[in-house]
């Protein structure tokens, strides 16, 4: 996400959050190495639902509230729905601090990660950047954004 471009949408730093969050849902390889052994740079699973939904709301409301805003499109909008959907029937069935393993052991958790990726690759290819590279950390985030 390092060359996100700025000037996609107005609210860019709700995006970067939102991206990132996705990017860490939708990346199998990166959850195995990070997120289960606790390397603690890209925070937890829970920090990364409240990155998707605490400041958008994304948990109660449609992500198409926000078409030029966060997200530039009705397919962008539509992708970001299903794999907040996702993420959150996990969530609510496992708990909200439950370990990694939890939620990657889940029956519902290749749906998160195919969900997720899909948006990202959207969301990726809108801000002319490479999807695959590995996610920023929360530090790097932190920068990029001037946010918590």
């Amino acid at each position: 996400m390092a060359r996100m471009r700025q000037n996609t949408v107005p609210w860019w730093r709700w995006r970067a959050q939102v991206r990132s969050s996705l990017h860490m849902f939708g990346d199998h390889s990166f959850q195995q190495e990070c997120w289960l052994t606790g390397r603690s740079e890209y925070g937890t699973v829970t920090d990364a639902v409240y990155r998707l939904v605490g400041d958008t709301w994304l948990d109660r409301w449609s992500a198409a509230t926000y078409i030029g805003r966060i997200f530039t499109d009705g397919e962008e909008a539509d992708a970001v729905d299903q794999a907040v959907l996702a993420v959150l029937a996990v969530l609510h069935e496992v708990g909200e601090d439950a370990p990694a393993s939890a939620y990657l052991g889940h029956p519902g958790w290749g749906d998160v990660v195919h969900k997720a990726r899909a948006a990202h690759e959207k969301l990726s290819r809108t801000d002319e950047d490479d999807a695959e590279r590995r996610p920023d950390t929360l530090e790097v985030l932190r920068i990029r954004t001037g946010g918590r």
